[in-house]
């Protein structure tokens, strides 16, 4: 893994800046730097190296191809390389080759394919930028499912030198970058907890989409973005043409798929392990990992002493019965909360997954003792893992042909019940529920699924279950109305409804710009290379051939999932309700973390800043500290702008002298 950053178009490009540029993001490169200048184009690519493949000298960069034509800077990792280089051999490539590592094969494969061509061969994880010295021309990519993260944009709007980096703050490194903060991407962190691509929280600054190439000519100010690979299309094509198969026969092909995807990524020439949360995705990783591995499989986990935040108890029962070398870490909260005034920089732009906070965690424990960790999301998107997948079909189903007004009052009443009671009420009829419909912290979710009642579509009721502030416009100043309609939400992909639709939408949205987003930050933050297999394009593309009704099976959510796994682990050491990645941050607000919030939400203090309304901030805040309920969300939204705004002014975002104490 590591960092990249660039100049296009600018005559007093020099190695100094861009070797600035590039030192920005030293913690995704710790091992090497390098930076090549073209003065005459105004071009400059610098590199930050992480090394995986091909310790040696050899894998330095930005790197020249073959034949001279393309100079490149890469992020990633290609897990086909080897079998691409034996391709290019067989095809009589007559190649110098001087290491062994996937960036020399890329480079190979330009010059005998062309950028597309070897990328539509290419399995990896990666963004990339090359530079074409024969065509003068800058081409970026990202990889298919949006893995690895690239910003782009004008330094100082049009006509001003084009910036590419890993992370903003590689941007910012150059002389005169204009950041005004754009209103519709602050509106939309408020409603999603993230700033969906392809908007950043900069006007004029772009997320290059997944499975997209970007080109440039120096000669022209036009940016032509292009698909290269296209999510919706293999999820259309796959719910066309469904395999006719058995659930025995469906079992066997999931494995075999999943054993190949997870071997190729468990290449590396440094230690390896895996995250364990004990769930069904990370168990099934382990599993498999465990069953092609010679020798027992480092796991990791972190624990919380509360019960219902604590996975640490069910992964090390896994660990135990697949025989891994298993580490766990029990975190205090104080230690959890002695995070919160990195997470600005670490994130460099405003991301409000409380999760974020665990995944730091645990990726810093795992860095202690190797250099990759594969992870096991993208399991809830393929194949039907979310409760809310069931939940949304079900509750529309039940509530559509009810009159609105009629629903309107319900929601009323289920919220004025307070979120503590429903609480205990869950922990009463819990048993007598089906498992698709058992939840911890049911108070919480009540509170939040009450004002669903009001949906005129299952579209809007999925996009509202996304959703934190349903109408972020009325909270951000200046922000356009366009803002309280959905990016994330349900759009329409020919073929696809219900469960299939929810799912797509999932995997082209929510997983890259929230979950996949949250790991590469929290883990490159402390130079860890974290893999995801189960997004593999065989296992992808296998997933949406698989019939519904072999995912979501009697209310069982990743019912064939659960197959592989129980060939390997008992059911009785995953079947429980799904519990999530997550921090009780809603006491934490109430109690050591009030001062903190209660400064960075000051009336007086929003009013100045001039971005946010205080009267709905401070209403949610009131409510939240009177336990009348769970405003948690919608506030760490607010806080995780106020924080990051603090650290773009220069200002302290340490927590208040109470909590300092406390975390000590």
């Amino acid at each position: 893994m590591c960092g990249i950053a660039g100049i296009v178009g600018d005559p007093k490009v020099s190695a100094r800046l861009v070797g600035r540029m590039a030192r920005s993001l030293a913690h995704r490169g710790p091992d090497d730097e390098g930076v090549w200048i073209d003065s005459e184009a105004g071009v400059g690519l610098g590199h930050r190296r992480l090394a995986i493949v091909d310790l040696s000298a050899a894998g330095h960069q930005p790197m020249h191809s073959p034949a001279g034509r393309f100079v490149l800077t890469f992020n990633g990792e290609i897990y086909n390389h080897a079998e691409l280089r034996q391709e290019l051999i067989a095809q009589g490539c007559e190649v110098d080759w001087h290491g062994h590592s996937d960036t020399e094969t890329l480079l190979a494969g330009f010059d005998a394919w062309g950028i597309r061509g070897t990328l539509e061969r290419a399995t990896g994880m990666f963004a990339f930028a090359v530079w074409d010295r024969k065509e003068r021309a800058l081409t970026l990519a990202r990889d298919r499912l949006g893995e690895k993260p690239l910003y782009y944009g004008r330094a100082k709007g049009p006509g001003s030198p084009f910036l590419f980096g890993s992370e903003l703050k590689a941007l910012r490194e150059y002389p005169g970058f204009e950041a005004e903060v754009d209103r519709e991407s602050l509106a939309l962190l408020l409603r999603y907890m993230v700033v969906p691509a392809p908007r950043s929280i900069y006007r004029g600054i772009s997320k290059l989409m997944p499975g997209t190439i970007l080109t440039l000519a120096s000669d022209s100010s036009e940016i032509v973005v292009e698909s290269y690979w296209s999510g919706a299309e293999v999820a259309r094509q796959g719910a066309a043409d469904p395999l006719s198969i058995d659930p025995a026969a469906a079992t066997e092909r999931l494995e075999q798929v999943l054993e190949r995807a997870i071997g190729r990524q468990m290449m590396a020439d440094v230690p390896l392990g895996a995250f364990l949360s004990g769930g069904v995705d990370s168990s099934t990783v382990v599993a498999i990992m465990q069953k092609l591995s010679s020798r027992p499989v480092k796991t990791f986990t972190v624990g919380f002493r509360e019960d219902d935040y604590n996975e640490a108890v069910h992964a090390k029962a896994v660990a135990r019965h697949l025989g891994t070398d298993h580490t766990e870490l029990y975190v205090t909260p104080a230690e959890a909360m002695d995070v919160i005034p990195k997470l600005p920089a670490m994130y460099d732009e405003p991301f409000a997954d409380p999760s974020q906070i665990p995944t730091h965690l645990i990726s810093a424990l795992a860095r202690r003792e190797v250099t990759v960790a594969l992870s096991g999301d993208g399991g809830d998107e393929l194949f039907g893992g979310y409760n809310r997948y069931v939940v949304t079909a079900d509750f529309w189903e039940r509530i559509s042909g009810i009159p609105l007004p009629l629903r309107s009052g319900a929601a009323r009443a289920l919220q004025s019940i307070p979120a503590p009671a429903w609480d205990r009420f869950g922990s009463v009829a819990g048993g007598l529920l089906p498992r698709s419909l058992r939840f911890a912290r049911l108070g919480e979710k009540v509170h939040k699924g009450a004002p669903m009642l009001r949906s005129e579509s299952q579209e809007q009721l999925y996009d509202w279950m996304l959703s934190q502030w349903r109408d972020p416009a009325a909270v951000v100043i200046g922000a356009p109305p366009s803002a309280t309609s959905h990016a994330f939400g349900v759009a329409p992909i020919e073929g696809l409804r219900g469960a299939e639709l929810m799912m797509a939408q999932d995997m082209l949205f929510y997983l890259p710009d929230d979950i996949l987003t949250k790991v590469d930050r929290a883990a490159m933050a402390v130079s860890l290379e974290t893999r995801v297999p189960l997004l593999d394009p065989e296992v992808v593309e296998f997933a949406w051939r698989l019939p519904l009704d072999l995912k979501i099976r009697r209310g069982t959510t990743k019912w064939l999932l659960r197959q592989v796994l129980y060939r390997h682990v008992p059911p009785a050491l995953i079947e429980r309700p799904k519990m999530g990645f997550g921090i009780p941050l809603d006491t934490w607000l109430r109690g050591p973390l009030r001062d903190w919030a209660e400064a960075l939400l000051d009336e007086r203090r929003l009013e100045a800043e001039g971005y946010f309304r205080p009267a709905p901030i401070r209403k949610a805040w009131a409510a939240h500290l009177r336990g009348q309920s769970n405003q948690t969300f919608k506030l760490w939204t607010v806080l995780t702008f106020q924080t990051w705004l603090a650290e773009q002014r220069g200002e302290s975002v340490q927590p208040p002298d109470r909590l300092a104490a406390l975390a000590g």
